[in-house]
């Protein structure tokens, strides 16, 4: 089982997306990152700012969250919820194997220009809600754990809004429309068109690990991004992965008609 996805800086497309660059790691994987050194392990995630130790720290997957040790002996590092309203936790100096529970990570390390950071995501974060009684043995994990609390999960409602309304058989919103559509939530003020691809392509490729691109791969790159957008939501929607009970989650039509107003 796939625990994290970790994307180094500058490394285009997203945390699904395919690329050897990309490190994906399972229960007990360590990789270690900093500026790099000859000796460096692989695979080995560099940070170039002179600033950042050749060998800054290391990151461990365990079940369903992740360990950050702290190689440095005088540098603080940030882990920031990409989630969340500004929360974070740091790690001290020397700090090591400290938990991170966040499913959209930041890591930022101080450095020379400026700050240095990879992003770390947590695909296989567990939301349970059975009890396992004694001796029966590992718990049972659902293959398509959400967090309806995530933006993502946002994202995934909206796109399946029309369908969830009974319009069956109407176009799906482009990723234009779902930020459109969100944007009068305070969560999601500053969303765009480029971030909810960004998400309709976690989903698809790592929350819900669904092979779109071979389905896809001889379509052009709107084909491509349609037909996973359709994909994403007959899954969803075939499996009550979204309900109508989560339409309330979104804004009211009036907000989203008000805030595109006036954006004209």
């Amino acid at each position: 089982m796939e625990t994290i996805i970790v994307q180094p800086p500058g490394l285009p497309g997203t945390a699904g997306a395919a690329g050897a660059d990309l490190v994906h790691l399972g229960p007990g994987d360590m990789v270690e990152f900093g500026r790099g050194t000859p000796g460096a392990p692989e695979p080995f995630v560099v940070l170039p700012d002179p600033g950042i130790s050749r060998r800054a720290g290391r990151l461990e997957a365990a079940e369903d969250y992740w360990r950050l040790s702290n190689f440095s002996r005088g540098a603080t590092y940030v882990v920031e919820n990409l989630e969340g309203g500004g929360e974070y936790i740091t790690v001290a100096p020397g700090r090591l194997g400290a938990p991170v529970p966040f499913e959209f990570s930041q890591v930022v390390l101080p450095g020379l220009g400026k700050a240095g950071g990879f992003k770390v995501f947590a695909p296989q974060h567990a939301y349970l809600d059975e009890r396992v009684a004694p001796g029966s043995g590992e718990r049972t994990v659902h293959p398509y754990a959400l967090d309806v609390t995530a933006k993502y999960f946002l994202v995934l409602v909206a796109l399946c809004e029309p369908r969830l309304r009974g319009a069956r058989d109407g176009a799906l919103p482009g990723a234009g429309d779902i930020a459109e559509r969100l944007r009068p939530l305070e969560s999601c003020r500053d969303l765009t068109r480029s971030a909810v691809n960004y998400h309709i392509d976690y989903l698809t490729l790592a929350k819900l690990r669904l092979d779109v691109e071979e389905e896809c791969g001889t379509e052009d790159g709107a084909g491509r991004t349609g037909a996973k957008r359709a994909r994403l939501a007959w899954v969803a929607l075939r499996f009550g992965l979204v309900r109508e009970k989560h339409l309330a989650l979104l804004p009211s039509r009036r907000q989203t008609a008000a805030v595109s107003g006036g954006g004209r």
